[in-house]
């Protein structure tokens, strides 16, 4: 199926790394010219350079979507060197959110950190994105947020990704006469670095391997692949996805029993 990517620009926010990575990585094999945004100028840097060797035109561009001048100067940055925007993918942000365990435990300064890039962060971007996507009549936005926004356990990663299903509803009916759609991912437990494992598990102050069992405990048995999470927002900022928007979708490998309606 063609998408339709051929020739369109995409920014992807936490680009460098992981799910953003992927993303990049898709949407330059579907012809888009993607510019990638991180804090992290080496990571940056090589990820471009990955990226680029296929003869694609990907632009790295440092920024921290904490702050709304940057966030505005990158966006400036992508449209002055790529000549347009068409599509934005929201996904930088901690993994797992900052501030797990009990309540006594959870402190205020990583609470709004968390919630400062995760939620303001997609908001901030989203509004300096869409006065060019109002003025092409055309543009897809699509945020990727956690399954942790469907159940309790998680202070952070939980309330910043129920509050991202909010904003997409309210921005996608705002934007939608323009020819724009916004939409919701919600990655399950992907497959992670032994790195990533660690570093959760000494959040969580559980075992690795208990971590790592947690991955599995879904209908295919196995953790989500990157790839499989940047398919699907592949096709969500594809022009065949245009009667899709303001809607939430899980890509967890069938976790849990609830049926979310």
């Amino acid at each position: 199926m063609d998408l339709g990517l051929a020739g369109r620009v995409a920014l992807v926010t936490g680009g460098s790394r992981g799910i953003g990575r992927a993303i990049a990585e898709v949407l330059r094999d579907e012809g888009a010219s993607v510019a990638i945004c991180g804090r992290d100028a080496e990571a940056l840097a090589a990820a471009a350079r990955d990226l680029a060797a296929t003869g694609a035109r990907i632009l790295p561009v440092r920024a921290d979507i904490r702050d709304r001048d940057a966030v505005d100067r990158m966006v400036a940055e992508v449209v002055g060197s790529l000549g347009r925007l068409d599509v934005l993918v929201n996904n930088a942000g901690d993994p797992g959110g900052t501030a797990e365990g009990p309540l006594e435990r959870i402190s205020d300064g990583d609470l709004l950190i968390d919630f400062d890039t995760k939620f303001m962060g997609y908001l901030r971007c989203t509004r300096a994105v869409v006065p060019h996507l109002k003025a092409r009549g055309w543009g897809r936005i699509v945020n990727v947020g956690g399954l942790s926004g469907r159940e309790a356990g998680n202070y952070t990663g939980g309330i910043r990704n129920l509050a991202l299903a909010h904003l997409t509803r309210t921005v996608a009916l705002e934007v939608g006469p323009f020819g724009i759609t916004v939409n919701l991912v919600h990655p399950g437990n992907v497959r992670a670095s032994d790195a990533l494992n660690a570093l959760k598990a000494r959040r969580l102050a559980i075992p690795v391997a208990e971590v790592e069992g947690r991955a599995l405990q879904n209908a295919i048995r196995r953790p989500v692949e990157h790839r499989e999470i940047a398919e699907l927002v592949a096709f969500l900022a594809s022009a065949r996805a245009a009667a899709i928007t303001g809607e939430t979708l899980g890509v967890s490998g069938g976790v849990g029993k609830a049926v979310v309606l």
